[in-house]
């Protein structure tokens, strides 16, 4: 039977102190935004910008941006910045290229993200962390999940179990990015999945 991540998070919120700290792992904003909108009025985040996955500084430059301005407009959270890392991504992949899309080479890279978080997250003296990537149909939660639990052991900050995809989570963020008028991508960020976008577009899928 599947757990439950919906309901270990609202039980994880019912029992957090009143002000605790939250840092949140973003993507990027659109997907930030419905995570932020159900958290911000329990914890008192802080968004954790740490995405080494994405091949192109200019398209990274433009997530950032564009996740600032949307803290800027809406004062959910401030927002924690670091550096870009492409070697840490380009490692983990080592040996992976050939990996489909949603395969081991994404375990990977969500390994290397939610320990980086939860390593600032211990650094910096926050109660929880979180990732918002499980707001996304296009991303296995349970590993997700599952490698946050791990990183909590590890490093001793306790992990918010998320799976923000439901109560319609996703259709959420595609409204707030209309609404707060949010660039969206249509690839995770990694080379491998801009070939991958881009051959399904000249296919016609």
């Amino acid at each position: 039977m599947k757990t439950n991540y919906e309901e270990k998070m609202l039980a994880m919120i019912e029992n957090a102190p009143k002000g605790a700290k939250l840092l949140l792992h973003s993507c990027c904003a659109p997907c930030s935004s419905a995570c932020l909108e159900r958290l911000f009025r329990h914890f008192n985040i802080t968004v954790f910008y740490y995405n080494p996955n994405i091949e192109r500084e200019e398209e990274y430059e433009k997530r950032k941006a564009e996740q600032i301005r949307f803290l800027k407009e809406t004062g959910y959270a401030t927002v924690l910045d670091c550096e870009h890392d492409k070697a840490a991504f380009e490692e983990i992949a080592k040996g992976y290229e050939e990996e489909p899309e949603r395969g081991k080479r994404c375990y990977r890279c969500y390994k290397l993200r939610l320990d980086r978080t939860a390593k600032a997250a211990k650094e910096h003296g926050y109660d929880y962390f979180a990732t918002t990537l499980t707001l996304s149909p296009y991303k296995n939660a349970e590993w997700l999940n599952e490698l946050g639990e791990q990183a909590e052991k590890e490093y001793g900050v306790a992990y918010l179990f998320s799976d923000f995809k439901k109560k319609n989570g996703y259709r959420r963020s595609i409204e707030l990015s209309k609404e707060y008028g949010l660039y969206r991508q249509d690839f995770c960020g990694c080379e491998f999945s801009r070939i991958a976008t881009e051959k399904a577009r000249k296919e016609g899928k």
